[in-house]
């Protein structure tokens, strides 16, 4: 068993440096900036994704039974005079259960702008937002209300505001966040993992594999390239996110206090920079960076296994090719089901072994749960050992072969 690590240290140590150790690394990292693009596309995908949610917000008046229908009523003529529509009106009848409208706010599964309990000529409403055009059209609602009943003028309805002191952040804004995890895990896993390949085709073409396949063994060899491009990956990732803290701290010590209270497209995006998932940012990156280190493994073990079975890199390309389309088809899944927690395509997407990873990191955007997430790791696991395992004879069948051979095992001669 020592022997076998140290076999397979040397081959990721190996792997690694060849890599690393290039002028062309340089290159490698900086390929991101040439998909500012794509992140572009990820960009407007998160935000249909927060526009969809949005429509899904309500505001919620609590009332007596008796009142349910005049509310309806005055919401009708409303917003029939206004040109642009309000959120869903939820009415909902005054009882033990819905006595705190704080707890209303806060409910999950739909954003909840503002809430309307109390006496009609003087209404406690409890706003997300203070001085929210819900809020706002709620008191109108009230007065409306008023209105329709009495014959006489009326003196202006009183309300009184109170705002969220821990609203958390939108559903909307969660859900973006959950889709911009799936998008981030999902390019960089098919930008590292297909490093594996490329590597591989230079290998078999120069007959290094096969010096490497005399020398150790070939699970060895397997498992060192396998974690020697994780090592890589790994590299890649902080190079970045340094670059991202760095540029952070360089923008924040730019910023001018009184110009940024002074424009309102700078209050809002200091206000998305707020935003956290519902799992909080440490944990939400943590989990994030252990997802994406399940989904390479599986996808990198699959490259590596599909790989070896080729004879020239246009048949490594040809292999590959299916396993790509493959992941995007995962990412597609992920990304329809980041719009729709908690629905039956999300949780056939968590439970999926090569979507989970990306489903399961855009869940934790959205729900605050976090021993779902130890195991759904544990799961992942399994299906990354059971992979390695019958990627690892893959790939010793086409090593040995040195051609196209799907068989786990050759048939002696003679037998």
């Amino acid at each position: 068993m020592n022997a076998f690590l140290k076999n397979m240290v040397v081959v990721a140590r190996r792997d690694f440096l060849a890599i690393v150790a290039t002028p062309t690394f340089l290159l490698f990292l900086l390929a991101p900036l040439f998909m500012v693009g794509m992140g572009l596309v990820g960009g407007m995908g998160a935000s249909q994704l927060a526009d969809s949610a949005r429509g899904a917000g309500r505001i919620v008046v609590v009332t007596d039974a008796a009142d349910i229908e005049d509310f309806r009523a005055a919401d009708a003529r409303l917003r029939a005079a206004m040109p642009r529509e309000p959120a869903v009106l939820d009415l909902r009848v005054a009882s033990p259960a819905t006595a705190d409208p704080v707890a209303i706010a806060r409910e999950k599964g739909s954003d909840t702008y503002a809430v309307l309990s109390g006496a009609l000529a003087s209404p406690r409403i409890v706003e997300r937002e203070p001085d929210s055009s819900s809020g706002r059209y709620l008191v109108l609602l009230a007065g409306e209300v008023l209105r329709a009943r009495a014959a006489g003028p009326l003196p202006p309805v009183t309300a009184t505001f109170e705002n969220l002191s821990n609203g958390g952040t939108s559903i909307a804004v969660q859900q973006s966040l959950g889709f911009s995890a799936v998008f981030v895990i999902f390019l960089l896993t098919l930008l590292l993992a297909g490093q594996t390949v490329s590597s591989l085709a230079e290998e078999k073409g120069n007959k290094v594999i096969e010096i490497l396949a005399a020398a150790v063994p070939l699970e060895s060899v397997f498992l060192g390239k396998l974690l020697g491009f994780l090592g890589v990956a790994v590299l890649f990732i902080a190079f970045w996110m340094a670059m991202a803290v760095v540029g952070g701290l360089v923008a924040a010590t730019q910023m001018d206090p009184a110009t940024i209270a002074a424009a309102g497209g700078a209050n809002k995006a200091m206000a998305a920079i707020a935003a956290s998932p519902a799992v909080g940012w440490p944990f939400f990156l943590a989990i994030g960076f252990a997802y994406f280190i399940m989904s390479f493994l599986l996808l990198g073990a699959v490259f590596l296994g599909v790989g070896a079975q080729a004879a020239t890199v246009r048949e490594i390309q040809m292999l590959s090719l299916p396993i790509t389309i493959f992941q995007v088809g995962m990412f597609s899944l992920c990304a329809a089901s980041a719009s729709a927690p908690g629905s039956t395509l999300a949780t056939f997407a968590q439970i999926f072994p090569f979507s989970s990873p990306l489903a399961m990191a855009a869940r934790a955007a959205t729900d605050d749960a976090i021993a779902i997430h130890l195991l759904a790791l544990g799961w992942q696991a399994i299906w990354v050992a059971l992979v390695i395992f019958l990627s690892v004879r893959l790939f010793r069948a086409g090593v040995l072969s040195g051609r196209s051979d799907w068989r786990f095992w050759r048939r002696k001669k003679g037998a």
